[in-house]
């Protein structure tokens, strides 16, 4: 019973860390702006570390099951 919201929160990180880090790869590669001004090297960095932080709280929620 108390796995399941673990189970639920686990998923959502890694819909959205996945969703991100997919995202942010795909508008570098084709240069495009991952924030509308704002520096594309900054913007990346930020948008890549919220990615894998939102994975790798993902991976605790389900390592907490």
């Amino acid at each position: 019973m108390e796995s399941e919201p673990a189970i639920f929160a686990g998923a959502v990180f890694f819909l959205f860390g996945g969703g991100l880090l997919v995202w942010t790869v795909a508008c570098v590669r084709r240069q495009r702006p991952i924030a509308v001004g704002v520096r594309p090297v900054a913007s990346a960095t930020l948008a890549g570390v919220v990615s894998v932080l939102a994975l790798a709280l993902g991976t605790w929620c389900f390592m907490r099951l």
